[in-house]
């Protein structure tokens, strides 16, 4: 069975995280991404962190897995003309630069749709095309600040810390993704294409949710709660023996039982603590409480006695810890893949579980220009005379 996206291509002009990691959403869904990189160096996380092999680092590996990868110089006439060819066999094309920046190139939806009606342009952008601050530079960070992800992450009262996960671009990437989805959808039923634009700063205020939406009803602005929930208690992290577990008594049902796992009957039918909105109410009195109890066992300890009544609870788990998870494991979320120049490598898997992807594989980030030749020559029809020619005046490597 093919995977659903199987009969679409992209062409991927994004670089960086937000656009890669967009892109490969749609390639594990069976998308023919063809990454479009610069002839000098590619896409910069191509030399971020932990190198694989010259040109490939870890960082890139994690985002650009089932694409292929072309060099072409934009900048140059012969190539922009490239890329024209290429839009006309194409579905979508996917960019995060800045607003601008291809109507410069000559690659902005407007030219393209001229060469192509049924072409899809997703635009991905620190804080859109449109408003005040469209043309400002924007990476995680100041997306996680600007959008109020920092001033609810942390310990009150300490420094602000931005989030361990780079939400400020991924939630972008995955709005980005069903958008292009749902255009290709809407292009079966119309036959005509669109501009897509989305922006990282709305991306991220979007995931506020209701914490945004209790200011909207209350006024009261919320702070930093560290491990805790702004209504619900106990929801937050406890310290054992000698590690951390984290319980979510979301729900009353669960409250009974907890307190009968913590020796600690007397505080169910307590009139402080019986409901959610009485702990809430009364959490500066509960919490040290449940702070010294869980101090008197081990983290295993008390997870084996908080599963055994099926009250939702976990350890707090390091990196390696999480790979490991036998759950995750049985979930294939952690595949092995075959790189050129590294030999097995392991990477993520999908979280994307569909009937005809169960048996699911993976082709490692491509090294820079890897597909270059192939495109041109099957894709395209130029001869191997043309491609030397090309090389020559830089258009590609």
């Amino acid at each position: 069975m093919k995977r659903p996206l199987s009969n679409v291509r992209i062409l991927d002009l994004s670089r960086m995280l937000s656009g890669p990691f967009g892109s490969m959403i749609l390639a594990d869904l069976g998308a023919g991404v063809i990454k479009i990189e610069d002839p000098e160096g590619g896409d910069k996380t191509r030399t971020m962190g932990p190198k694989l092999s010259e040109g490939q680092s870890a960082y890139f590996l994690s985002i650009n897995r089932n694409k292929k990868s072309i060099t072409l110089d934009l900048r140059k006439e012969k190539g922009r003309e490239i890329f024209y060819e290429l839009v006309k066999i194409s579905d979508v094309v996917f960019d995060n630069f800045r607003p601008g920046v291809l109507e410069r190139l000559g690659c902005d939806y407007e030219t393209l749709k001229r060469i192509n009606p049924k072409i899809i342009c997703c635009s991905i952008s620190s804080f859109g095309h449109t408003g005040p601050d469209k043309d400002l530079p924007g990476f995680d960070l100041i997306l996680q600040a600007r959008g109020g992800a920092m001033s609810i992450t942390g310990e009150s009262g300490r420094p602000p810390v931005r989030m361990g996960i780079p939400t400020g671009d991924l939630a972008g990437a995955m709005y980005a993704a069903y958008a292009v989805v749902a255009a290709l959808y809407s292009r079966e039923k119309t036959g005509v294409g669109e501009k897509i634009d989305v922006s990282l700063l709305d991306s991220q205020v979007s995931f506020l949710t209701y914490v945004a939406q209790y200011y909207l009803l209350d006024g009261k602005i919320p702070g930093p709660i560290g491990s805790g929930h702004q209504t619900v208690v106990p929801y937050q992290a406890f310290k054992t023996k000698d590690a951390y577990v984290v319980i979510a008594i979301f729900v009353e049902k669960f409250w009974e039982k907890f307190c009968a796992v913590l020796g600690l009957e007397h505080l169910i039918k307590d009139p402080k603590f019986c409901t959610n909105d009485l702990r809430r109410k009364n959490k500066d009195e509960l919490l040290p409480i449940l702070e010294q109890m869980f101090l008197e066992r081990t983290a295993s300890d008390w997870l084996k006695l908080l599963a055994d009544e099926g009250i939702p609870s976990a350890p707090v788990n390091a990196v390696d810890k999480v790979l490991s998870d036998p759950q995750l494991l049985a979930r294939n979320m952690l595949v092995e893949i075959s790189h050129p120049d590294y030999g097995k490598v392991k990477i993520l898997g999908n979280p994307v579980k569909m009937s005809g992807m169960e048996e699911d594989s993976f082709t490692a980030a491509p090294t820079l220009g890897e597909h270059t030749v192939e495109i041109l020559s099957e894709l395209l029809g130029h001869s191997q005379e043309q491609i030397d020619k090309l090389e020559e005046e830089g258009v590609i490597r």
